[in-house]
């Protein structure tokens, strides 16, 4: 398993193309984050009042910036980027071309490649999302396990790799989706257009071109008047 089986490297991020070699397990891209911004161009960009910028932030001048954010470097957002209300970017992030970073969201350690949207209500920690990779409202990339041991990801055979990551939420293939108010177990690992349903908790492997859903009883009360 290569972040070649995944992901189609951008154009818009050839700067940091280096730093994130196709055959390596996707995962280990994770670590790659933050030493792909150890240097980053002077920010010519007006930021306005409402945005607060922390840190080494370099935000592309066609980047449509809201009312009111908050950015901490290092970061790197991408040409024609949409940030909207209420977005946090907390460290570690690295945005490509034409995404949406949505209200209310919130985004650390991780690396968005080309049309990513993620647009209301979202957690995206510790998590790579692929070429229009996409997130319904609520969706939340867990990426800690609740005893704190490493993360581990569980492939169809039943068999663990051991990824040595304390914090490691998702990975997203690119044009991957996943519906409103699901959740992606640390470690979740989803192949180019695969499709998690709304409402899913959803763990493990799930292969390219395909669905994973999770269907609830439904019961009927008599109603009492």
């Amino acid at each position: 398993m290569t972040a070649a089986d995944f992901f189609d490297w951008p154009a818009s991020l050839e700067r940091f193309a280096a730093n994130f070699p196709l055959n390596a397990a996707p995962w280990e891209w994770l670590k790659a984050i933050g030493p792909a911004l150890h240097e980053l161009p002077a920010n010519q960009r007006h930021i306005p009042p409402g945005v607060h910028v922390e840190g080494s932030v370099w935000i592309d001048p066609s980047v449509k910036l809201p009312p009111y954010a908050t950015i901490i470097g290092p970061a790197w957002i991408g040409a024609n980027t949409e940030i909207r209300p209420g977005a946090y970017i907390r460290g570690n992030v690295i945005v490509g071309a034409g995404c949406v970073l949505g209200n209310a969201c919130e985004f650390k350690n991780c690396l968005l490649l080309d049309g990513v949207q993620v647009p209301h209500f979202n957690y995206v920690g510790d998590s790579i999302l692929g070429n229009r990779a996409h997130l319904g409202a609520g969706v939340i990339c867990s990426n800690l396990r609740l005893d704190n041991q490493p993360v581990t990801v569980r492939l169809a055979d039943g068999t663990l790799v051991e990824t040595g990551l304390r914090k490691f939420g998702a990975i997203l293939g690119d044009r991957a989706e996943v519906g409103c108010n699901a959740v992606l177990n640390p470690g979740s690992v989803l192949g180019r257009r695969a499709l998690v349903a709304p409402l899913t908790s959803f763990s493990g492997v799930l292969p390219a071109n395909t669905i994973a859903r999770q269907r609830g009883n439904l019961s009927q009360i008599p109603r009492r008047d």
